[in-house]
């Protein structure tokens, strides 16, 4: 996929659903989300940035996403 193309809530609910776990950093802040096959409101929401489309980064790695960037996080997931 183009990295042109924006991805919104529509696909945001689409990654919520595959994932087992949905990891949101934003600044420090760290929200741990386990959707178990659903795309919950507030996970969504949380993938979203403030023009309605996907935060960046994202990632996917297995059943966990990334969404946003925290050092740790990543560390966490990536070893």
């Amino acid at each position: 996929m183009p990295a042109s193309r924006k991805l919104g809530r529509s696909d945001a609910s689409a990654i919520a659903k595959a994932s087992k776990q949905v990891i949101v950093a934003k600044g420090r802040k760290l929200d741990r989300f386990e959707p178990g096959g659903k795309a919950p409101k507030a996970v969504v929401d949380a993938m979203l940035g403030p023009t309605g489309n996907l935060r960046a980064p994202t990632l996917r790695a297995g059943k966990t996403t990334l969404v946003g960037f925290n050092e740790e996080a990543f560390e966490e997931v990536f070893g």
